[in-house]
């Protein structure tokens, strides 16, 4: 039964792109790996995300290739009350998709919609609250829940009125991110009706550039070009063609399977270098990849024997073998392109002998332990099992012995939030270029001193807290540096993880593609590409 649907999604997959080639226009993005649903309030992970971004669009939205925040279905606002009140005004006529999951919606986009989007993250009595499963780990790490006041229709259907507790200085940013999205609530209602709510996560319907076609897990998603607010994307249909190995999708690349692909192998750069039906873009990436120890399990709640373990690591010799040259070493847990930067910051040197007299002094004499490594490439990390099994090399030394484990891609994220390991690596792509996407979301904690879901440390500290609180409250960007450098003075000094590196992001695609941006903020968008014919 097994093999019959991997062929069945192997043939859908060689007829859409031969359909797509003889009739119309087409793209073809070689993805890395399937998206867990195609609601983004409900993803963390690039893969999940950039599957439903084509479908959707949020109030505000970066500009293509940057952090700057633009008007997306919110064509205007105001910001009064001192921060505390913003004022949205929608565009006329935002047509939703139509005809998907046999759907056909009777008016436009309007404010019910965006009370919607938000209130099913919020309150937990909303009918959707708890469809698929009812986790908003973006939305509640961002401090959403405290800071909202409320969300209503303001004199008329295309006026949204945002209220908030406090002032928040990067809530324009946080609101271009993809958990803001905008999805329909017509359509949300029409499923309850149905008595089909969880196929609101799985077949999507939105205003976006491209209508969902279908999904064949693990083989293809195919969207076709949807004429919406934002005008027809120049390309037909845009096929996300997903290839977990980087290998293949490299080859499908130079066979023009694909058009655009993600995440290379530093290996293979060299050699796309010198393809000429091929263009290699790159951009410093806004991205930390870094090896967790879980504060709440001992030894590491010791800070003693986390400064060791650092010590105990080569990570010039990760930086060698696994970037091969395509990133840098990091000492801070946000990248030297952000603004804040600590250039301060002293670097844990690499010496095991000296991380073997400090593990014994803080009475280590013998450690059994874990070691995490994620199953897929990701921009901060292309190659997370060769570095445990190089971390595993360089702890044995000092005498820690390691196991490695590894799971499903969903799975490893889910069960690193809840807590399970000891050490492992994961890492982070910034969503909006605000300091505050690093450190409050991946180091910080509620005010009840839970760890958010994403602080994979499980580490609070209450100076560490203030800091970023304080930096949120705040406009002045000298007055919120100055907050960020002290906290991330506080994380130096505590080592709940150990900063590995900052990676080059690089993305082939093919001759003839135009329009495609490298975002900095690692998403893959399509509305504005084209294609030679």
């Amino acid at each position: 039964m097994k093999s019959t649907k991997v062929l069945g999604a192997a043939l859908l997959m060689s007829t859409m792109l031969a359909v797509g080639s003889a009739q119309a226009k087409s793209l073809v993005y070689c993805s890395e790996g399937s998206p867990e649903n195609f609601t983004p309030a409900m993803n963390t992970t690039g893969t999940s995300l950039d599957a439903a971004r084509p479908v959707y669009n949020k109030l505000v939205q970066f500009t293509p290739g940057s952090t700057a925040v633009e008007p997306g279905l919110a064509e205007s606002y105001e910001v009064s009350d001192g921060g505390k009140t913003i004022t949205f005004h929608l565009r006329k006529g935002i047509k939703v998709h139509s005809g998907v999951n046999g759907f056909t919606p009777t008016r436009d986009l309007n404010a019910d919609d965006v009370i919607f989007s938000f209130e099913r993250q919020w309150k937990p009595e909303h009918p959707y609250a708890k469809v698929s499963g009812g986790a908003y780990d973006y939305f509640n790490d961002m401090g959403m829940p405290d800071l909202l006041e409320a969300v209503t229709k303001g004199g008329d259907d295309l006026t949204v009125v945002m209220k908030l507790s406090k002032p928040n200085a990067p809530i324009l940013a946080n609101l271009a991110m993809d958990f803001a999205t905008i999805q329909s609530a017509e359509y949300a209602d029409y499923l309850m009706k149905k008595g089909t709510p969880e196929q609101f996560d799985q077949i999507p319907v939105g205003t976006g550039s491209f209508q969902f076609v279908d999904y064949q897990k693990d083989a293809v998603i195919r969207f076709k070009a949807f004429d919406g607010w934002a005008g027809k994307p120049k390309v037909d249909d845009l096929i996300y063609a997903i290839t977990p190995d980087a290998t293949a999708r490299y080859a499908k690349l130079k066979a023009n399977e694909c058009q655009v692909m993600g995440y290379p192998n530093p290996a293979d750069l060299a050699d796309m270098a010198k393809n000429p039906d091929v263009e290699v873009l790159q951009q410093a990436g806004l991205n930390i990849g870094y090896m967790a120890m879980n504060v709440q399990k001992a030894p590491f709640d010791n800070v003693e024997v986390r400064k060791a373990i650092a010590m105990a690591i080569d990570r010039d010799a990760i930086l060698k073998e696994v970037y091969q040259g395509a990133g840098q070493k990091a000492k801070n847990p946000i990248p030297p392109t952000m603004w804040s930067y600590d250039e301060s910051t002293v670097d844990i040197p690499y010496d095991p002998a000296k991380a073997k007299e400090m593990l014994a002094a803080a009475g280590v004499t013998s450690l059994d332990s874990d070691i995490w490594w994620m199953p897929v490439q990701r921009p901060y990390n292309p190659n997370a099992k060769r570095m445990a099994e190089m971390v595993q090399a360089d702890l044995a030394k000092v005498g820690i012995n390691t196991t490695l484990v590894s799971y499903e891609w969903g799975e490893y994220r889910k069960r690193m939030q809840a807590g399970e390991h000891q050490m492992g690596f994961l890492g982070w792509t910034g969503d909006n270029g605000d300091p505050d996407n690093f450190l409050a979301v991946l180091l910080g904690c509620d005010k009840d001193g839970k760890p958010n879901a994403n602080n994979i440390p499980k580490w609070c500290n209450a100076k560490f807290q203030e800091d970023i609180i304080k930096a949120s409250e705040i406009t002045d960007q000298a007055e919120r540096t100055a907050l960020y450098q002290d906290a991330q003075k506080v994380v130096a000094a505590e080592v709940p993880w150990l900063n590995i590196a900052h990676s080059t992001v690089f993305e082939p695609i093919r001759k003839g593609v135009t329009g495609y941006k490298v975002s900095p903020l690692g998403a893959h968008e399509f509305q504005n590409v084209d294609v030679a014919e």
